[in-house]
């Protein structure tokens, strides 16, 4: 399930940590709200900040080091979970689509896309994001979405700590030595805000329309889209529908019939 630790991307989880912990460390060393709730042992609000920090930090690392939904075998392309069930793929039926098979892994269901990062074929692949240093895809996506909105509330709550914390000196040099840290954890925080903020909107927009940002950013090239108009998605079945297969739905999603829908009602 998980890949080695020790892979290419342990800099950058170690990064992520580091300035995770590095930015909370300093929120508690300045005069913040949350150094004067400890001072006064109401313990509660720090408590819940680090409780709160600490489950981003896990999520992150579930998401950067789960399987995001691998292409495994053969038998991938042809069987899917559904629940508890199992359902074997009606072959597909005349159509102007070609079937595209990997030339590295020779495997590759609709909406799947071998990742050069990976070296493998991910099943509903969204993007490869380099933070993570692994792809989102049909397995891992909802907790992606989810670590992005605990990661928002962590910042949001960090830019108010921290804004909370200046202390105003008579000069600026003054200024400067006493708030230097915490005004470099502050830009900080409002750089990842505006970042997470960004990608958190746009994920949310992409997926009430079933449309992956692969998808968004390469119709031109895709076969089973290029031929169809930039706003006729085969996938969409309606916001409140895309929502709740997204965040609902359990296993693994035929995508093939649901694009052939309209030959298999006529068989």
């Amino acid at each position: 399930m998980f890949h080695n630790v020790f892979s290419a991307g342990f800099l950058v989880r170690t990064v992520h940590t580091v300035l995770t912990w590095a930015v909370t460390l300093v929120l508690f060393l300045h005069d913040t709200d949350l150094r004067q709730n400890e001072a006064r042992g109401k313990l509660l609000q720090p408590l819940a900040f680090v409780s709160l920090v600490l489950c981003s930090v896990l999520l992150y690392f579930v998401v950067s080091l789960m399987d995001p939904g691998y292409v495994l075998s053969d038998c991938d392309m042809t069987v899917f979970a559904t629940g508890e069930e199992q359902e074997v793929m009606i072959p597909q039926p005349p159509s102007p689509v070609r079937v595209h098979r990997c030339g590295y892994c020779m495997l590759q269901p609709m909406r799947a896309r071998h990742c050069q990062a990976c070296q493998h074929c991910v099943r509903r692949y969204d993007h490869h994001c380099p933070w993570i240093e692994n792809c989102v895809g049909e397995r891992n996506h909802r907790l992606f979405i989810l670590y992005l909105s605990v990661q928002l509330i962590v910042l949001l709550w960090a830019f108010q700590l921290a804004w909370s914390g200046f202390l105003f000196e008579a000069t600026w040099n003054d200024w400067l030595r006493i708030n230097l840290f915490l005004l470099l954890a502050f830009v900080l925080v409002i750089i990842f805000t505006a970042v997470v903020s960004l990608l958190l909107v746009s994920h949310l927009y992409l997926i009430s329309c079933n449309v992956t940002t692969w998808e968004f950013m390469s119709h031109h090239r895709i076969a089973y889209l290029k031929h169809r108009d930039a706003d006729a998605n085969p996938f969409d079945k309606g916001i409140a529908c895309n929502l709740w297969r997204f965040f609902c739905a359990c296993g693994t999603v035929a995508w093939e019939r649901i694009y052939f829908r309209e030959a298999y009602n006529t068989i």
